[in-house]
């Protein structure tokens, strides 16, 4: 079993239904829709975080997903470069509440050299366990050479939260490999909480995913895709929801955080 790592990871152990909000950053320099200068970006990612913190989020994640088309595992060093100054501004305007990071594609190195730098909680992981195919090619397993690296630069207090059968993604060559198999194997391998989506981004988990996942393993299990107000109650059990979608103007992901539908949701998760 993984060693608690910090303080939001020890305490998604010990309750369920946390909200993550995420911030897509405005595409980031050498991607094709890059348009804004550093500083308009950071102030971009601030303006959400403040959303966030307005309505008592427990954390956000901060991932660069306008700069598709996604290079695989090897991200412009501009790219790492901005994430970590971004970070770093959510850090200093706001040093108590927690943040993950996510570098597109299956960069999990730099997002955990981002967050060891800027004192973020976790990253969230692509091919941790289990090789698949990605709208950016085949992704190969992780496990063993990111949590070597985590040791090998002293960020041990960084959580790796890893997706299992993860969305945008075909799972043919482990098709014989159940939810159940792949989160265990998650666990074995050191993972501190386990990610489930649906097909793609904005689809909603099967419930099943998550009972059979649940009955697993001890691990938090997060929620990463296609959580609402109008289903949030199908998946009481998860442990933390990561929500960008519902949260943005009229549900797409790449529209600006809605503050209402941010208020709407927190609220109801009060009751």
């Amino acid at each position: 079993m993984a060693a608690l790592r910090n303080g939001f990871l020890s305490s998604l152990r010990n309750r369920h239904r946390a909200v993550i909000g995420m911030i897509h950053l405005p595409a980031l320099p050498g991607a094709p829709a890059h348009k804004l200068q550093i500083p308009r970006i950071i102030e971009s990612a601030l303006s959400e975080v403040e959303v966030y913190h307005q309505h008592n989020v427990d954390a956000v994640i901060i991932e660069n997903m306008h700069d598709r088309p996604y290079l695989n595992k090897s991200p412009e060093p501009a790219v790492t470069a901005v994430m970590a100054v971004v970070c770093h501004e959510i850090k200093r305007m706001y040093p108590s509440l927690p943040f993950g990071v996510q570098i597109l594609s299956g960069c999990n190195r730099e997002a955990l050299a981002v967050a060891m730098a800027t004192g973020g909680s976790f990253i969230r992981a692509e091919g941790f366990v289990y090789s698949h195919i990605g709208d950016e090619g085949w992704l190969d397993s992780c496990a063993g050479e990111l949590l070597r690296y985590r040791r090998s630069i002293g960020a041990e207090e960084v959580g790796i939260l890893t997706d299992i059968k993860k969305k945008h993604s075909s799972h043919a060559v482990t098709a014989d490999v159940t939810i159940s198999e792949t989160a265990k194997t998650a666990e074995f391998f050191c993972s501190d909480g386990i990610i489930i989506t649906g097909s793609s981004t904005g689809d909603a988990v099967n419930p099943e995913d998550l009972k059979e996942a649940s009955e697993s393993i001890k691990l938090p299990i997060v929620l990463g895709s296609g959580v609402t107000c109008e289903n949030v109650d199908l998946y009481a059990e998860a442990n933390a929801y990561i929500i960008g979608s519902h949260f943005k103007k009229n549900g797409v992901w790449y529209n600006p955080v809605d503050p209402i539908k941010v208020k709407n949701f927190m609220s109801k998760m009060m009751h």
